[in-house]
């Protein structure tokens, strides 16, 4: 049964992926986009996003295999928006923290496209040139807004808290938290996507990649507060252990994303405490 938030959503949902194209066509073209057309296609899809909650349910349903460009900037947008909200920001910054999110990618517009859709490892040169997709963003969106952390955002979304980032190889304090706020939605959305070249992935397990990634390359604080939200949209989802038993997660933990309470018929497994069992799957 589909939820009730879907027939809302979804026309807002394909029209914003399909304005991105023309967003694309015209960062191309003109080297610059227009900010009321940004507003246009971004606002209804932002504001109807207050409607839901269950985001990881939200982005599977509307997920579709093709236009992984466009698309990818529209999920973007939207999680740059929660991620905001969830990190401390207004409802009038969140919004404008979306639109960073949105435009993030502007800049692969100047990359070809044989390359952006190669379905093979890229060679070392084919990188290099996908590389400078943050240095054409910084310059369009410099050109289109007069909102800097816009265009930053574009510069520094592949920049790691580590130094192991590119275009500059910043670390974490010359990095812009608008910037590290993309830096892990657009992990995210691009280890969920239906790329032709991979496989759909477990999300519990994209979750604890992350988690692993909150060490290292990306933002401890908005990497945790981005599991710690979504992992709440797991409860009443069906899992499968290793053991092979399946049965439902009733309860997440504050802090022990990973170690749900999972009831199996009439009985009640806490995984924080019984440490032998794992989740093999989640089935959303």
């Amino acid at each position: 049964m589909n939820p009730k938030w879907l027939p809302t959503v979804e026309p807002i949902y394909k029209n914003a992926v399909k304005s991105f194209e023309n967003l694309f066509s015209k960062a191309l073209n003109d080297g610059e986009v227009n900010d009321d057309e940004v507003n246009a296609t971004l606002e209804p899809l932002l504001n109807n996003l207050q409607l839901e909650r269950d985001v990881v349910s939200m982005l599977l349903l509307l997920n579709t295999s093709d236009d992984y460009t466009y698309q990818h900037s529209v999920q973007v947008g939207m999680l740059s928006y929660y991620l905001a909200n969830w990190v401390g920001y207004n409802n009038t910054e969140a919004m404008q923290i979306g639109k960073a999110g949105f435009l993030h990618d502007i800049g692969n517009c100047r990359i070809e496209l044989g390359i952006l859709n190669k379905p093979t490892k890229l060679t070392k040169e084919e990188f290099d040139e996908v590389k400078k997709h943050t240095l054409y963003g910084h310059e369009i969106i410099s050109k289109s807004f007069d909102e800097p952390y816009l265009a930053v955002s574009a510069l520094q979304h592949h920049e790691r808290v580590d130094g192991s980032g590119y275009p500059y190889g910043l670390t974490g304090p010359e990095i812009h938290p608008v910037a590290k706020i993309i830096a892990v939605v657009d992990i995210y959305s691009a280890m969920i996507s239906e790329r032709m070249y991979r496989h759909k992935r477990d999300l519990f397990d994209v979750l604890k990649e992350l988690y692993q990634m909150s060490f290292t390359e990306l933002d401890a604080f908005m990497t945790q507060t981005f599991i710690k939200h979504m992992i709440p949209n797991f409860i009443g989802k069906k899992v499968e252990l290793v053991t092979g038993e399946i049965g439902i997660i009733v309860m997440t933990h504050p802090t022990e994303f990973f170690q749900p309470l999972i009831r199996i018929g009439e009985r009640f497994i806490d995984l924080t405490i019984e440490r032998n069992y794992e989740i093999k799957q989640v089935y959303l």
